[in-house]
Order: structure tokens, then C-alpha cells, then sequence
């Protein structure tokens, strides 16, 4: 049975839906808000509007489910990085800048990352989704480093790690001190820093 707190929250999705696709956006939603472990398949069919007999039709487990959630949110950052890429196409220097911007914003909204918290609750290295979330953050700072060459930085590879740690940091002051923290100045940070980086590498500011 679901929890008190999500016996009050669940809202059953439109039933126009296709039920793989219901299963997922609720899945998504419940385990960023309560956690991955805080919420069962009961509450994601109810919420689904959907039972468990078919939830299982489409998902081997709860733990393919948790997968199937984590790339579909890969999907769309990714979808999100190529359309900054498109607006800012043939300006290297502002597809940085505009996408520090989406990411710094992104990363101190509400619980933070959602790979950050899953990999958290899932230690074992053998876990479905942990392979998800380790090729993203792997594909995510490749993208960052093309990203940081392009724009004509110095040491492009440093530039996009130190870009990934302080986005890394920032996930976890969120969590402790809340938005009002460091994190709050996450976007301000990370531009300042591809500004001195861009004067190293004679680069446009």
C-alpha cells in the first residue's frame, strides 16, 4: 500500500495515455520527489491509473523501471543540450555560456540531480540503472570537453572537469545548506570560470 504522504500526493495520470508512457512520467515523478526505495510499484500503478499486472507487462522489475525513468531523463537532457547547440550554432563561446546557464540552473532546482540522488540510493555497480547513469555522466562530460575544445579554451579537459566538480558540489551543498547556500551562485561560478579560461587560451570572453 502506499505511504500517508503519497496516498495524499498521488493524482492518477489521464488514461488517453498510452500505459508505458503513463508508467514512466509517473515513476519519474514519484522517485525524484520521495526517493527510489520511499516509493512501490502499488503507488506507481495506482498513480498510473494502471495495475500491476500491467506495469510488470512492460517492466521486468522495479529495478528496470527505475532504468527505463533515469533514460528517459537522459534523453531529454540531451535533447535540450542539442537545441542550445542549434540557437547557438557556429558560436562555440555561447553555446558554452548558454548551456553553463541551463545546467547551473537546472542542477540547484528542487532535489537536485536525479542521477546524483539515484546512484545515492543504488550502491550496487550491477544495478540496471546504474549503468545508465554512469554512461550519461560519462557521455555528459565527453560532450563538455568537445564543448570547452571548441570554444578555443585552455586545457579544455581540465576546464570541463572542474565544470563537472563544481556542478557536482553544488548538487551536494544543495542538499545540505539548501538553495540559499553556494549553490545559489553555481551559474555565476561557472561562468567566471570559463571567463578566465577564455583569457588563458586567448579565446573571446
Amino acid at each position: 500500500m502506499p505511504t500517508r504522504t503519497l496516498e495524499r500526493e498521488i493524482r492518477p495520470a489521464p488514461s488517453t495515455t498510452p500505459p508505458r508512457e503513463r508508467i514512466i512520467a509517473v515513476a519519474c515523478d514519484l522517485f525524484y520527489r520521495h526517493g527510489i526505495h520511499a516509493v512501490g510499484v502499488d503507488a506507481i500503478a495506482e498513480a498510473a491509473a494502471t495495475n500491476k499486472m500491467t506495469l510488470y507487462r512492460h517492466f521486468e522489475s522495479k529495478d528496470e523501471l527505475v532504468a527505463a525513468c533515469l533514460r528517459r531523463r537522459a534523453s531529454e537532457l540531451d535533447a535540450a543540450f542539442d537545441r542550445i547547440a542549434e540557437e547557438h550554432r557556429g558560436d562555440p563561446v555561447g553555446e558554452l555560456r548558454a548551456w553553463l546557464r541551463y545546467v547551473g540552473e537546472f542542477k540547484t532546482s528542487e532535489r537536485g540531480c536525479a542521477f546524483a540522488n539515484a546512484a545515492i540510493e543504488l550502491p550496487d555497480p550491477n544495478h540496471p540503472a546504474r549503468r545508465v547513469i554512469e554512461e550519461h555522466k560519462r557521455l555528459a562530460r565527453d560532450r563538455l570537453v568537445a564543448l570547452c575544445r571548441a570554444a578555443g579554451l585552455d586545457d579544455p579537459e581540465l576546464v570541463a572537469d572542474e565544470i563537472f566538480l563544481l556542478c557536482e558540489g553544488a548538487r551536494i551543498s544543495l542538499q545540505s545548506v539548501g538553495p540559499a547556500g553556494p549553490a545559489a551562485r553555481l551559474v555565476e561560478i561557472l561562468q567566471a570560470s570559463v571567463t578566465a579560461h577564455a583569457r588563458a587560451g586567448n579565446a573571446p570572453a
